[in-house]
């Protein structure tokens, strides 16, 4: 089905499943233990093996020895399988090849053996024997110092940022503006601490491998995979059902997946590997540093003039861009523009894809150089938002915005969280020994549009089962798909089935990107569309005025239930959405804006937030009961980056220093106080035959921002460096009396 323009009639409109705040049908099996996650799928395959991978010692160099002949002999010992004898492996879209060092390594912790044994503990041992001697290079592991040598990468196209852009004069409208910001801000490496580790069971059956894993991109992998291997993209299925939490970090192929793959080769039997939490930080993919310098002009009664946003990140050679820029291009209006992206070389483990890529630390950087410019123009912080808000790119101011909403967020927000009783004088509002503050930020996420496929059947009971290798990631995929089918196919929520991730269903946009709840959905309605169409044909109706309701098919005066109206064999539809050129004629977004209240102890500058609002635009919101919850899980993230999330480089050897759960702190229960989430009541009809977008990443868009000012509005201390510990506060607090 081919979406270009909004439907004249459309059955999700009906509203009677879609749009309902729904329990996630997968929730008995996860609240009892039993849903199937990749490491523990002990039945899915006989006679299976555990392999254990070590990690690199080094941040840089060469492999100038492996013995692995101890570790061979060692007790329980099936395989063990490294560089030397793994044969030649190719090079994927996704990075595959830096997954198995050797003899380069380019990253501490990246992966330099599996040992495969007859159990876990044995694999253990075993690993501990193999004797690597490395010859250490010196390499680059500050951002800071490694910035002037960053380089402006040339766009390789796919997903791939234009690394420059410019509207009208910048430079000229900064100098000659009236009221002038021009701070830098940093954020740092942050890593992915999802409960369940990168897991993989891969198991051969002659020259075909089937992967039962925890990744978000069951289409990308799989092809990815096979070019590794070098084996025919036909001979590997996977299939990921259920997975522990993603947040990009699943996006692709990693390690544990091709060393199971490799292992179960070379054991000649099915292998399993969970990648050891020390190692994930370091091993796998992180969310990169970024150093970003923001400049805005503004006349005198707020109105912006110019407006330019920098930013350099480091990743390995051949890595990419951390988009911090993105949000600038199309938030805040202003004729004057430019954005600058520059990448360093840096030979940290790999940089990449973390809740809302760009966004995410974009704003940090942008919403809080949006609130020290309201404070050198006297504004209040949601009145200058307001002031330069836009309903067109402003970048192509022929190209609208589908839906914008963002002003109407603002108002919202300070009519609910009480904003009228903020003091616009910092340090001025104390509740005993804490000094209390409001900060507000707003947020932004791009809506994009990919294509997405699905089949439908329904058998001779009235049964809807719903077969896509989208996966469900923890965002509540399952139950916003079967919500779609049941309201499509007319029949209750509990009589739909809803299979994910197995590709050898048809390919689905995945998880990722905040584009997975809109584009799978318009994927399973246009499967439903088409098997509504045959069904109707088959009944001797006119498919435009047929109507599938309460489990029967309705034509004029004629009612057949879906059952009898199906037969005897069950009738089958396979479909995929694709979209026109909607995205080029309107620019698509997401916006919310985010409140805090925070309380800082005047005496130790400890923080404590106090309460937190989310007002949300974003399309139609499928289930609001699931969408609740990926708003406040933001927001968490959000209060973490503000707040405590830091990897600590050592920048002598090149590696993450807190690389395991006990030192990388995020935030827990006792740090995160009542959260209010308002969606706003709207649906997008140029986004997808679902009118809806995405709001699992705008969530934490901004959220760490708003912290950040509310500390400011409760202290008068300015941080300008994440996170904001409390070293960077206590010398700003006023003397105690």
């Amino acid at each position: 089905m081919k979406f270009d323009k909004p439907a004249t009639t459309n059955p999700i409109d009906q509203g009677k499943v879609i749009g309902k705040a729904t329990d996630r049908i997968d929730g008995p099996l996860k609240t009892t233990g039993t849903a199937p996650y990749a490491y523990e799928r002990h039945d899915i395959v006989p006679n299976q093996a555990y392999g254990y991978i070590v990690g690199a010692g080094i941040g840089k160099g060469t492999i100038a020895f492996l013995d692995d002949s101890a570790a061979r002999k060692a007790p329980g010992v099936l395989a063990v399988v490294s560089a030397k004898n793994a044969g030649k492996l190719g090079k994927g879209n996704f990075n595959t090849a830096r997954l198995l060092a050797g003899p380069e390594v380019q990253h501490y912790h990246q992966a330099v053996a599996i040992v495969v044994a007859e159990t876990f503990e044995q694999a253990r041992a075993a690993a501990n024997l193999i004797r690597v001697d490395y010859k250490r290079e010196k390499g680059k592991f500050d951002l800071a110092a490694a910035k002037d040598s960053a380089i402006k990468p040339t766009p390789q196209g796919g997903f791939d940022p234009i690394p420059d852009t410019a509207v009208g004069d910048f430079a000229g409208a900064f100098a000659s503006a009236p009221v002038q910001l021009d701070t830098t801000y940093t954020t740092p490496d942050q890593s992915h601490m999802m409960m369940e580790p990168h897991a993989s069971i891969a198991a051969w059956e002659g020259d075909k491998l089937t992967v039962w894993t925890s990744n978000q991109m069951i289409a990308w992998s799989k092809g990815d995979i096979a070019k590794t291997l070098g084996i025919p993209k036909e001979n590997v299925r996977m299939d990921s059902p259920y997975i522990g939490g993603g947040f990009g970090g699943k996006l692709f192929i990693r390690a544990d997946i091709l060393l199971a793959a490799l292992g179960a080769k070379a054991a000649k039997r099915p292998v399993k590997v969970a990648l050891q939490r020390p190692l994930m930080p370091n091993n796998t993919t992180h969310r990169p540093a970024t150093i970003q310098r923001i400049r805005i002009g503004a006349t005198k009664d707020g109105k912006i003039t110019a407006i330019g946003h920098e930013s350099w990140n480091g990743d390995l050679p051949g890595g990419g861009l951390e988009v911090a820029v993105q949000q600038t291009r199309l938030f805040y209006a202003g004729e004057n523009r430019m954005t600058k992206m520059r990448l360093a070389t840096l030979d940290l483990p790999e940089a990449n894809a973390m809740r809302a890529p760009g966004e995410a630390p974009g704003l940090m950087a942008l919403e809080i150089a949006m609130d020290e410019m309201a404070e050198k123009l006297g504004m209040d912080p949601v009145e200058f938002r307001i002031r330069n808000d836009t309903q067109v790119d402003p970048e192509k101011p022929e190209r609208p915005f589908s839906q914008r909403r963002f002003v109407e967020c603002l108002r919202t927000g300070v009519e609910r969280f009480g904003w009228q009783r903020r003091s616009a004088t910092p340090g001025t509002v104390r509740d005993g020994r804490w000094l209390v503050g409001m900060g507000v930020a707003g947020a932004f996420r791009n809506n994009l549009l990919t294509k997405s496929a699905a089949r439908v059947r329904v058998d001779p009971r009235g049964i809807v089962t719903v077969e896509t290798d989208m996966t469900d990631i923890g965002t509540g995929s399952y139950t916003i798909i079967g919500q779609t089918a049941a309201e499509m196919m007319g029949v209750p929520l509990d009589r739909v089935v809803v299979r994910l991730g197995d590709s050898d269903f048809p390919a689905s946009c995945g998880s990722g990107g905040q584009w997975g709840g809109n584009n799978s959905t318009s994927g399973v309605y246009a499967a439903c569309a088409k098997l509504r169409d045959a069904i109707a044909t088959k009944l001797g109706f006119d498919p435009a005025q047929t109507e599938f309701v309460d489990g029967q098919v309705r034509s004029g005066s004629r009612r057949v239930p879906l059952a009898e109206a199906v037969g005897d064999a069950e009738m089958v539809a396979e479909d995929q959405i694709e979209y026109g050129d909607l995205d080029k004629k309107f620019q698509q977004s997401t916006f919310g804006a985010h409140f805090c209240e925070v309380g800082v102890d005047r005496i130790t500058g400890e923080v404590r937030v106090r309460r937190m609002l989310a007002v949300c635009a974003a399309g139609r919101i499928l289930n609001p009961k699931s969408a609740r919850s990926q708003v406040i899980g933001a927001m968490t993230m959000g209060v973490g980056a503000a707040l405590m999330e830091e990897l600590a480089v050592d920048k002598r050897f090149g590696f993450f220093v807190n690389h395991d759960l006990a030192s990388y702190e995020v935030p827990v229960h006792a740090d995160i106080p009542h959260q209010e989430v308002i969606f706003l009541d709207e649906t997008d009809p140029i986004s997808s035959p679902m009118k809806a977008k995405g709001v699992g990443e705008l969530g934490i868009c901004g959220v760490a921002a708003a912290v950040a000012n509310a500390i400011h509005n409760a202290t008068g201390a300015r941080v300008r460096d994440y996170p904001i510990t409390l070293d960077k506060i206590l010398g700003t607090l006023p003397v105690v009396a």
